[in-house]
């Protein structure tokens, strides 16, 4: 674990993108994009993120506050695999609606119903509804911004909360956020994370879904309560590497 948990790991990974800012909503924006991203080759997803960034001045959060009709122009190319111009500037109304009113995207996340069993499938659910709450908001977006209440497995929603929630000394994960605890954190899985979760006994289940998820996360809470997630950084490098093999 600590060989991923460790900052020689930042650079080849889309969490790259997020650390080349300092300033919180910069931070919040540039990780969300980069875990929307994040699916296929990590070189490309780093480089289209990083494309973004450039193209909003290497200041998304005063570019999302501040632009004009005439600076989405620059955006009628965007594209990355299914992400497209439509889903982008849905994104950037998204996002200034929700800044214009907070001063973090973490409240964005967090839901009036405080049940602890499910507290993160009530953020992620109260999340799904806020982003898509906008006017004539795009049916084709719905495909980027998954929610449990589909079963889907949130895996890069759920990778971007462990960015922005966990803190340790290590170096990764950002630990910005305080409203949401580390304990509640549920564990991003893939097809390779769940593939090595299997192979040790963790899960039963083959699907990639949001009860293999949950089931996942109550196995490594009994390793660690505090910060179950952590141990995302061990399943990832061996799932993506097979060295469990």
């Amino acid at each position: 674990m600590q060989q991923y948990n460790h900052p020689s790991f930042i650079t080849d990974d889309p969490i790259s993108v997020p650390h080349g800012f300092s300033k919180k909503q910069d931070i919040e924006i540039a990780g969300l994009f980069a875990s929307v991203f994040a699916w296929g080759n990590r070189k490309t997803i780093i480089r289209k993120s990083s494309e973004l960034m450039f193209a909003m001045e290497n200041s998304p959060y005063d570019f999302i506050i501040h632009h004009t009709e005439k600076d989405l122009r620059r955006f009628m190319e965007f594209k990355h695999r299914t992400f497209n111009t439509t889903d982008l500037l849905y994104f950037i109304r998204f996002l200034k609606s929700h800044y214009q009113k907070y001063d973090s995207l973490e409240t964005a996340f967090l839901s009036p119903q405080s049940d602890k069993a499910d507290r993160m499938k009530n953020g992620l659910g109260a999340f799904y509804n806020r982003f898509f709450s906008l006017e004539d908001a795009p049916r084709r977006t719905q495909k980027h911004i998954s929610t449990p209440e589909k079963n889907a497995a949130c895996k890069r929603l759920n990778m971007y909360l462990r960015w922005m929630v966990r803190r340790d000394n290590k170096g990764v994960d950002f630990g910005l956020w305080h409203k949401i605890s580390p304990a509640d954190l549920i564990c991003p899985v893939d097809l390779h994370v769940s593939r090595v979760a299997k192979h040790f006994g963790l899960i039963s289940r083959s699907q990639t879904d949001w009860t293999t998820a949950t089931e996942l996360t109550e196995a490594l809470r009994e390793m660690d309560s505090d910060d179950p997630v952590k141990f995302d950084f061990a399943l990832f490098g061996l799932g993506v590497f097979e060295k469990y093999r």
